[in-house]
């Protein structure tokens, strides 16, 4: 393919979410002559020669609206476009795209099915998701290509020895992380403690920051993407608590530096066949009996976990296998 155009938010490797949409760039552009990125903010920093940023912000929707159709009409032609994680972008782009008969794809991994979303499943010739249960919409149109984690970014590094027990939690301090769940679950075990960082990015998730730290526990704030593998090697286990429907990306980057996880989401089935990681969502009692069940385990056991979730994500949710998986919907 000679050019992609790929449509996001944010273009920044200091962004507390976004960040990790560079190495997923970067592992295109290795595959076709040219990457053009439309984003509302950022940089080509870290980005090969390959990869053009254009941006499209402005002071109203409106004016991003119109600086978004100047910028994708400059752009094309192209062998396809993908929107990534906003549906909007497909109704923009729709117009442009569709008549041409380029390919437009959809990257959605998300439980939220809005209007605006109907409208782009129907407009976008393919929607690829982690999985088909990531997508909240019955639809022919989806293709389970896996997350894009990049491996190389994490170390299978030995983690810390803790006389209790060390738990993490990172994402940001939404309702629908469930973390208060966490948080009663951790203070039912003996000799655990939970350590957590996040971004509280609008009003909502300020909001619940503030009811989490009635439980007394400190709440870190987000740490860039740099400090990952640091965190993940002084703990000795993950707990994901997200909302059915959106498979946390920090789990696959967990899981990729062999540090176990503990999730309720059942899209994680795969990831975690064999071993009982899995913890009822609503309940602080199921969560603190698999607590207590990996504080048993002993080092050795604790570290197969570990290798075997590393390597299931090198097989199947790698950058790698992303990219791939996108040039194969766009074909």
């Amino acid at each position: 393919m000679k050019r992609l155009i790929f449509l996001t938010q944010s273009v920044d490797p200091r962004h507390p979410v976004l960040a990790a949409t560079i190495p997923k760039i970067r592992a295109l552009a290795e595959r076709v002559d040219e990457v053009v990125v439309l984003a509302q903010s950022g940089r080509g920093e870290g980005l090969p020669p390959n990869v053009e940023v254009r941006t499209f912000g402005a002071g109203s929707q409106l004016g991003r609206g119109w600086r978004f159709e100047r910028e994708l009409a400059r752009a094309l032609p192209a062998g396809a476009v993908l929107a990534h994680m906003i549906p909007l972008y497909v109704l923009l782009a729709a117009p442009l795209v569709r008549p041409r008969g380029t390919p437009l794809l959809l990257w959605y991994t998300h439980w939220k099915a809005s209007t605006t979303l109907r409208a782009a499943e129907k407009l976008a010739t393919a929607v690829i998701s982690v999985d088909r249960r990531s997508f909240p919409l019955s639809s022919a149109k989806v293709r389970a290509i896996g997350h894009g984690i990049d491996v190389n970014e994490f170390d299978c590094s030995a983690h810390d020895n803790h006389d209790g027990l060390h738990a993490l939690v990172l994402g940001r301090y939404s309702p629908a992380k469930g973390i208060d769940t966490i948080l009663r679950a951790v203070q039912q075990v003996n000799g655990a403690e939970v350590e957590l960082h996040g971004a509280a990015l609008n009003a909502l998730e300020q909001g619940h920051r503030r009811e989490l730290e009635r439980h007394g526990i400190p709440l870190g704030d987000a740490v860039p993407r740099s400090e990952l593998p640091e965190l993940f090697a002084r703990a000795d286990l993950l707990v994901n608590n997200m909302e059915a429907g959106a498979p946390d990306k920090v789990v696959y980057e967990a899981a990729a530096s062999c540090l176990p996880v503990l999730a309720s989401n059942p899209v994680f089935d795969e990831l975690f066949a064999g071993y009982p990681l899995a913890f009822d969502r609503e309940s602080p009692e199921s969560l603190a009996e698999r607590l207590r069940w990996f504080t048993a385990l002993s080092a050795d056991e604790r570290a197969e976990i570990g290798r075997t979730l590393r390597e299931r994500v090198t097989r199947s949710h790698s950058v790698d296998t992303w990219a791939e998986g996108v040039l194969a919907a766009a074909s």
